[in-house]
């Protein structure tokens, strides 16, 4: 049986750890450059058309 490096197994848990913390956050706050711009655009629009239908009283 080889002897094992503990250096390399503290090493390579804290890499899992970190990649599994990473793939959470993805998960949570990944969006594609795609959806953000859509979603920018929506908002845009939505603000021009309540921008329109302001009543102004002068």
């Amino acid at each position: 049986m080889k002897p094992a490096n503990l250096n390399q197994a503290r090493k390579a848990r804290t890499r899992a750890d970190a990649k599994a913390k990473a793939d959470a956050n993805a998960v949570r706050f990944g969006r594609t450059k795609a959806e953000k711009v859509l979603d920018a655009a929506r908002d845009k629009q939505a603000s021009d058309r309540l921008a329109q239908l302001k009543f102004e009283d002068d």
